[in-house]
């Protein structure tokens, strides 16, 4: 049997070489074909590793060999398979093979298709490494491994300076979470003497009272560690203050989306999170900064995507919004909810991702809501599709983010405490904004008024069947995960996760959420159904209106001259939509305040004082002139005489024989 789990990790990375044999042999199109369809071979392996793993409670830890031995510092290579890694596994492998399939369509033409599916199957190896490793080490070097695939597949079409920009920033942001990454991980070792997950885990209930001291500060050893491991969860899962790359990693190929920005890389952080749930339980602090940047997070990125043109920069923002659902849920100690939403959340948002794949091969490559309109005749088979996700997205009763996301705010509400009932409050603010934002994609998209040119909408077309049978297995998850999985992974009195979660007093969770009010269960519903309606009806008006522009003129020239409120609450609603439009001036600040002036003083501090200055006068530079003076100095004592030169030879003779009898 531990072959088979073997066998289900280390599948993708054969894949990653045959792939380029296989086109060798037979071909690009028989090799792109090949791959695609052996990660069917992947899922049935997952499915049989979950039933061993779930159904007969049987948790395989797998060592295969050691990797580092440095004194106290032993690191083998080891793997871990309970519920928590295989129910990864799976649905990183479902969807990975979608996102190969649907690859076949969507990049059929491109010249480099084998670079791009060896890159696909390099990055699923590596999460694989990630959810599956026994120690810190090794999830470390996955975590390294998917950032710098995406790094790759970003970048992909490297001839646009866009792309290669977004990736370049996309690695350097996540830098700065790794490293936060990096400092838990060597704390973890200075204290524990070990980064197993085994041993760590068992000791973490007592180091609860030891502190470390901080430039005179003393801190509890927990609370730093756990920081800093959120500071690298804050990286990768696209936490305000260092979401920014997220968005701009959509200049890769739309299936790079789908499967890095959806489902995967960005969900490595909250698997971190929840994988060292031992540790954070016994980190209160640290519980309540998790809880206050997942619960804004949710917020200001779904403020933002109220007001993006771009299709792809709408999801992706809503991507960044899940993800603070996920994390606050992990600051109240709900971690089986946020690992039901990231199941949940990973089929309906690559279902998205590719039906916007979908909308834009169809539109001949434009990404701009505003000029679409009307495919629901020309595409009603992607609009069918897409809808399904947009109401999985919104919380529609009975899909399966109204099973997650519902009760996330469920168990929020359930805490009876201050932070408990902000984050409730905040993520029903949120769902309302959500199911707007989706539904004004999907009125942009598919019913508005189109107003492209006649010479692209002529050659919108359905999507060929290799990617339309993605998007149904995709469809299927969005419409039954939330269902089949919720009693299982968040049902009272499960024993599905067993110990690969840990909870401080755990006895009550969920319980409490029989005796919420009525009106506040159904509030997050009665919010995401209003937002869908209103979203419907305000751009219908907004339509209807450029139709009456003399009326329009009318009484935008009625507010100006006649009603002095009406024009002061324009000019906020203006500015507002300014401030959301241009991200809360994140990048403006980290561009301008922070890079601009960074290198500003790296030119003219570092470059030219020190490097060109000290640096080359002490080394290279001033060398070469001392050199170029002795020379000098050297050649004016050489007169040509010979009896100087037999005089010099017989003084260096001398001095030669003395060297030798002194050492």
């Amino acid at each position: 049997m531990s072959f088979i789990f073997l066998l289900l990790v280390f599948f993708p990375l054969i894949n990653f070489f045959s792939v380029w044999i296989l086109d060798i042999i037979w071909g690009k199109r028989i090799a792109v074909w090949v791959i695609a369809h052996s990660y069917i071979i992947i899922v049935i392996l997952g499915l049989i590793s979950l039933k061993e793993v779930s159904f007969f409670n049987s948790f395989k830890y797998i060592t295969i060999g050691s990797w580092i031995k440095c004194g106290l510092f032993v690191v083998n290579w080891g793997f871990i398979f309970d519920t928590l890694s295989v129910s990864m596994l799976l649905m990183v492998g479902i969807v990975s093979g979608t996102v190969h399939y649907y690859s076949i369509g969507y990049m059929e033409s491109d010249p480099s298709l084998i670079r791009f599916i060896s890159y696909l199957s390099l990055f699923t190896f590596f999460m694989f490494i990630l959810v599956t490793g026994d120690n810190f080490v090794q999830l470390f070097l996955g975590w390294e491994g998917i950032g710098l695939c995406s790094y790759l597949l970003i970048s992909f079409w490297n001839t646009r300076v866009q792309a290669n920009k977004s990736a370049l920033k996309a690695l350097v942001v996540n830098r700065i979470g790794d490293f936060g990454f990096l400092c838990g991980l060597v704390l973890i070792f200075y204290f524990f003497r070990s980064v197993d997950f085994s041993v760590v885990f068992v000791l973490s209930s007592f180091f609860t009272k030891i502190t470390f001291s901080i430039i005179g500060f003393d801190f509890f050893c927990l609370n730093i560690i756990c920081f800093f491991l959120f500071i690298g969860s804050v990286g990768k899962s696209a936490q305000i203050g260092l979401h920014t790359w997220l968005p701009d990693a959509m200049e890769g190929p739309t299936p790079v989306s789908a499967l890095i920005h959806a489902a995967t890389l960005v969900t490595a952080g909250v698997y971190l999170i929840i994988r060292c749930s031992p540790l954070f339980e016994f980190a209160s602090t640290v519980l309540f900064i998790i809880l206050f940047f997942g619960g804004l997070t949710a917020f200001f990125a779904a403020t933002i995507a109220l007001t993006q043109d771009d299709i792809k920069k709408v999801i992706a923002y809503s991507t960044c919004s899940q993800l603070g659902y996920m994390v606050f849920i992990c600051g109240l100690s709900g971690y089986n909810a946020s690992i039901f939403h990231l199941i949940n959340h990973a089929f309906f948002k690559a279902l998205l991702f590719l039906g916007a794949g979908s909308v834009i091969h169809a539109m001949q490559g434009e990404q701009d809501l505003r000029k679409f309109g009307s495919l629901i005749n020309l595409i009603p088979y992607t609009y069918s599709l897409m809808l399904v996700g947009f109401l999985a997205l919104a919380g529609f009763p009975f899909l399966s983010g109204f099973y997650s996301k519902d009760l996330i705010l469920e168990l929020a509400f359930s805490k009876y405490n201050l932070a408990g009932i902000f984050s409730y409050w905040l993520g029903t603010l949120s769902a309302f904004l959500t199911a707007f934002y989706s539904f004004r994609v999907v009125y942009y998209t598919f019913l508005g008024k189109n107003i492209s040119f006649k010479y692209y909408v002529q050659k919108v077309h359905e999507l060929p069947i290799s990617m339309g049978f993605a998007l149904i297995i995709l469809s299927l998850g969005s419409l039954f995960s939330g269902y089949i999985l919720k009693d299982s992974f968040v049902g009272v009195g499960t024993i599905f996760w067993g110990n690969s979660i840990f909870i401080l007093d755990n006895y009550n969770i969920g319980l409490d959420l029989e005796f919420i009010p009525l009106l506040i269960k159904n509030t997050p519903l009665i919010c995401s159904l209003f937002g869908i309606l209103f979203a419907v009806f305000w751009n219908y008006l907004w339509d209807l209106s450029k139709n009456f522009k003399n009326f329009c003129w009318f009484m935008v020239w009625f507010k100006n001259n006649n009603n002095n409120n009406l024009k002061i609450n324009s000019v906020a609603i203006v500015e507002i939509y300014r401030f959301l439009n241009h991200k809360w001036y994140f990048d403006f600040i980290y561009n301008y305040y922070v890079g601009y002036t960074i290198l500003y003083h790296s030119y003219n501090s570092f470059y030219k004082l020190i490097d060109k200055g000290f640096i080359e006068m002490l080394g290279s530079q001033g060398l070469s002139l001392i050199i170029w003076k002795l020379s000098n100095f050297l050649s004016r004592k050489q007169l040509g005489y010979i009896y100087h030169l037999s005089s010099l030879l017989l003084l260096s003779l001398f001095l030669f024989v003395c060297l030798i009898l002194i050492f």
